[in-house]
């Protein structure tokens, strides 16, 4: 009993650990982004909102924000659509080659990102995508495919199939019974993939890195970019904004999943 009790104690502290050496590096954003100096430090002699003034009145950093934000908003479309059809398609025809289809479909998120990068930097110099919105769309649409066909997949799991053969029975087609039954009994899995394919083109940067240059400026591109010119502590304020917006879509997931089992 006492060795059991020390047991969980001790798998406790060890997870507790493992948390705190996961979230100490996040936490460390947020002072950093209120520092009073003119560089990434701690603050000196109090804490200042200036690097947030500076953030907003930039635009550099804005125009990095807005492009960001629309193409994660197209890419997460992209995503959504194709990665829905897919788990669908697989779902209803329930044969070993769709086992095969629905493991290709996961590709990008197994396949490390900078062979996928480059492999994608040779194809879009051929079509002329390079450096272009609907080149980066693409390229983060494929890539958030992987995280709408496991939610969804996850949500047919669950679906009854019965619904499908009594609308079919009573008459409906292929296309009202997936837009009547299915779709809205999957939604959830549908709403919880479209955050993640959003979350994963909001904080991409290795494709972007290879396959933008100029004329598409994201937002992770901005930060790499301060990085490597310039220690500027607007950085922080921006990876903050970054954390926050992560946080409230997870949570949203999280309350929408919670809807679901209830």
């Amino acid at each position: 009993m006492a060795g059991g009790h020390r047991a969980g104690w001790l798998n406790a502290g060890i997870a507790w650990t493992a948390a705190i050496y996961l979230v100490l590096p996040i936490t460390i954003i947020l002072p950093v982004s209120l520092t009073d100096r003119r560089f990434l430090s701690l603050p000196h002699e109090g804490l200042s909102l200036q690097h947030y003034a500076n953030l907003i009145g930039s635009p550099a950093w804005t125009g990095a924000i807005a492009q960001s934000f629309w193409i994660a908003v197209a890419s997460t479309v992209v995503a959504v659509v194709l990665g829905t059809l897919c788990a669908v398609g697989c779902w209803r025809l329930s044969r070993r080659s769709t086992e095969i289809v629905r493991a290709l479909m996961l590709l990008p998120i197994i396949i490390p990102s900078i062979a996928y990068a480059i492999g994608l930097y040779r194809y879009f110099s051929r079509l002329g995508l390079l450096d272009s919105f609907l080149g980066v769309t693409i390229a983060h649409g494929v890539t958030g495919i992987p995280y709408v066909v496991i939610t969804v997949s996850t949500a047919l799991a669950a679906f009854d199939a019965r619904l499908e053969s009594a609308a079919r029975g009573m008459g409906a087609s292929l296309s009202q019974t997936l837009r009547w039954v299915i779709l809205p009994r999957i939604m959830p899995g549908i709403v919880s993939g479209a955050i993640f394919a959003f979350i994963h083109s909001w904080d991409e940067l290795v494709i972007v890195l290879f396959i933008a240059s100029r004329r598409v400026f994201t937002l992770p591109r901005k930060i790499w970019d301060g990085i490597n010119e310039n220690l500027d502590p607007a950085m922080a304020a921006v990876a903050v904004l970054l954390v926050v917006m992560t946080v409230l879509l997870l949570l949203l997931d999280l309350t929408l999943r919670r809807r679901r089992d209830g």
